[in-house]
């Protein structure tokens, strides 16, 4: 049997990190949606670090997965990594953490950084991006139209998964997810959306099956014109070359 995250959480500052400010215990642990494989996901804060690291250990028992930032290495993550590219990782631990030992004026100004970043959303989708997005879906739709083996269906539907996900958060100015956590995320801003996901892909890994995908595609898209191939072009930017 597996010590209460919390007890765990607290040794694992005493034992591995005693000079840091704060930990925040985040993950499926705290949601109560933890499983016997579930690790902890930790976000350790010292006041100041030569430079941010993650590290993977074993600790009785459970397997550990910890974000180690001071203050300043935070703040950078949260607007230079996580917000660009529209998937709030560490904001939402932090904002949603368990401070281990105790809440203190750190954790409070960090969570509400992370809150903050969190209400202000992910950057608005250009047509650029609406278009390479359209793109990418296109191109993976039309590989499982006419699928040359059940092999290279579910490849390509495995790639499906996270584009179209992303393509129906973000162009709805949502914070995006990826691999397990969208479902949890589709569910929690898109019920009805959720649900036809979820069917959609259902049919299609366990069955074979890719009309109701296609139908789904279809219709997120219709809203900016539809498929794209036609006419689309992708300029380099200009510094892209190296003299012969």
């Amino acid at each position: 049997m597996r010590d209460e995250p919390i007890v765990i959480a607290t040794k694992i500052q005493q034992n591995r990190y005693p000079n840091s400010d704060i930990i925040f215990l985040a993950g499926s642990v705290i949601r109560g949606e933890g499983t016997a494989t579930s690790d902890l996901d930790l976000v350790v804060v010292f006041q100041q670090l030569p430079a941010a690291y993650r590290e993977s250990f074993k600790f009785e028992g459970w397997p550990v997965e910890a974000f180690v930032h001071d203050p300043e290495t935070l703040r950078y993550f949260f607007l230079e990594s996580d917000k660009p590219i529209g998937i709030p990782s560490l904001p939402a631990m932090v904002r949603e953490g368990l401070e281990i030992p105790q809440s203190t004026q750190l954790s409070k100004e960090l969570k509400q950084l992370a809150g903050d970043v969190l209400a202000a959303g992910p950057p608005s989708w250009d047509k650029d991006d609406i278009d390479r997005s359209r793109y990418t879906l296109t191109e993976l739709i039309d590989d499982i139209r006419t699928p040359r083996s059940r092999a290279e269906l579910v490849a390509t539907g495995t790639q499906l998964y996270d584009a179209v996900a992303d393509h129906y958060l973000r162009r709805h100015n949502l914070w995006s997810a990826k691999g397990k956590t969208i479902p949890r995320r589709l569910r929690q801003v898109a019920p009805q959306f959720a649900e036809q996901f979820e069917e959609s892909f259902a049919d299609l890994f366990v069955n074979g099956k890719t009309e109701k995908l296609i139908e789904l595609v279809n219709d997120l898209l219709a809203l900016d014109g539809g498929w794209l191939f036609e006419g689309y072009k992708l300029v380099a930017p200009i510094g892209w070359r190296k003299q012969m």
